[in-house]
């Protein structure tokens, strides 16, 4: 069968391998100049430092057929993502953990006291919390609260805690130990050579071809057999219903000399420091030795026209416009969405690839039963 894949980053490159292997024909668009999506990196043309254009992306799984799968495709090396932050003018590490609560608290508990503290502080006057402050507030505080959540939270989203949903924090962000490993899983490393090599990879199959630089039209959707789209649904439709609301990135490079910050990510929780975060990308390959350093100082904001979408919004108004466009892709024939803009969701690199081989898997079983292809191969509800 001839199918078209529009959109060239993980989603798309893993559903055209496992179709090209399975025989078929796969034409893969892709509107911007390369593939890999916004796992793009490159080597920056001063330096040589490997760049991950559109911010960090660090690789963490506990699914051991995906670590397995991504390290048949390159070289990972473990990697720990450790995070700082900077709030009142001092350098804490996060996730809070004991270090950083006697830090700030200026005590020297051990795990047992710093979790009976918390419990004094945590307001516990609400029992069902709606919004995120409340949540936070229940869980530690308000000083650790505005100390690490609420400055940020209002960066990064262009909101008030208040006016955000408590799911967002669904367990206490803290740690009884001196732990600082940002992440809880048990698979974590960078590919030596950045993503874009991996995806590359992915897409040399005799029965690929990759047109970049390219915009495919829903009227072009006859000339496949079926159609898998990981492009933003509201586009697909033409923003009938309106668009869906998304927070994007603005990024300032800068090249200094020697090292910047001496960390690969370092945040700013104070609302009152217009940037979210400054990433020395040097760090995410710290088994590379350079001389100059480049920083990426980042800004968060609401997502417009001609922007890249990084973060989708997904408060009441969004998903009742997204409720529409399901409705409207339901009713298609011949069209799959998936992927994290296909779906309107927020997805981790290593569930958007579990998710495309499992798509593979069923349309493979879809075409052997001589079946229709699902329009979607998870609930993006």
């Amino acid at each position: 069968m001839k199918f078209s894949i529009v959109g060239a980053g993980f989603t798309g490159a893993v559903l055209a391998q496992e179709l090209a292997k399975s025989g078929h024909h796969i034409d893969v668009f892709e509107a911007r100049d390369h593939v890999a999506g916004n796992c793009y990196s490159e080597r920056d043309v001063d330096t040589g430092i490997l760049l991950h254009k559109y911010g960090p992306h660090i690789f963490h799984t506990d699914n051991v057929q995906v670590w397995d799968y991504v390290n048949q495709l390159a070289t990972f090396i473990p990697y720990i993502n450790r995070v700082k932050t900077i709030s009142q003018d001092r350098v804490f590490s996060l996730p809070i953990n004991l270090h950083t609560i006697n830090q700030y608290f200026g005590k020297t508990f051990n795990p047992k006291q710093a979790q009976s503290f918390i419990n004094t502080i945590a307001d516990k006057s609400f029992e069902n919390p709606q919004s995120f402050e409340e949540q936070a507030l229940k869980f530690v505080g308000k000083d650790l609260y505005e100390a690490f959540f609420k400055g940020y939270t209002i960066k990064q989203w262009g909101v008030s805690p208040t006016e955000l949903p408590a799911s967002i924090l669904k367990r206490l962000p803290v740690r009884f130990n001196y732990d600082d490993n940002y992440f809880n899983h048990k698979y974590q490393g960078m590919p030596k050579e950045g993503y874009t090599p991996m995806v590359e990879k992915l897409l040399e199959h005799v029965n690929i071809s990759v047109h970049l630089n390219a915009l495919f039209s829903a009227s072009n959707t006859d000339d496949y057999d079926h159609v898998f789209y990981t492009g933003p649904i509201d586009a697909w439709f033409n923003y009938e219903q309106g668009r869906l609301a998304y927070r994007t990135l603005d990024f300032v490079k800068e090249i200094h000399e020697g090292d910047f910050q001496g960390c690969a990510v370092m945040n700013y929780a104070d609302q009152q420091v217009p940037y979210t975060r400054i990433t020395e990308h040097k760090y995410f390959s710290p088994w590379e030795n350079h001389n100059k350093t480049v920083i990426y100082t980042e800004y968060s904001r609401a997502c417009e026209q001609q922007d890249i979408p990084y973060y989708p919004i997904r408060q009441v108004n969004e998903k009742v416009m997204l409720s529409a466009y399901l409705e409207q892709a339901r009713k298609l024939k011949g069209v799959s969405f998936l992927g994290r803009l296909g779906t309107y969701r927020y997805l981790d690199m290593d569930v958007t690839i579990t998710e495309a081989l499992e798509a593979a898997k069923q349309v493979l079983k879809s075409i052997k039963k001589c079946e229709n292809i699902p329009t979607f191969f998870i609930d993006p509800a």
